[in-house]
């Protein structure tokens, strides 16, 4: 991990395109905003890795429907 101090209006360049600029420094908190392409996909991690369960379900219960369809045409 890379770690490095900012301070507010301090920028970070991720490659050529992404701009994470420290917008504002709290107590617990600091705000942040993020320059980048509308192609790249920006979430929070605990956002992140709900989706990333929920696509793993999807895709469980996708096969799951598969077989049981594959089962019921076998029958026909």
């Amino acid at each position: 991990m890379l770690v490095l101090t900012r301070k507010k209006n301090q920028e970070i360049m991720l490659g050529n395109d992404i701009k994470i600029t420290i917008l504002e420094i709290g107590e617990d908190a600091i705000k942040i905003g993020i320059d980048a392409p509308k192609n790249i996909t920006i979430l929070r991690a605990e956002l992140y890795q709900d989706v990333k369960k929920e696509n793993t379900t999807a895709a469980i219960n996708d096969n799951t429907t598969v077989d049981l369809l594959k089962d019921f045409f076998a029958k026909l």
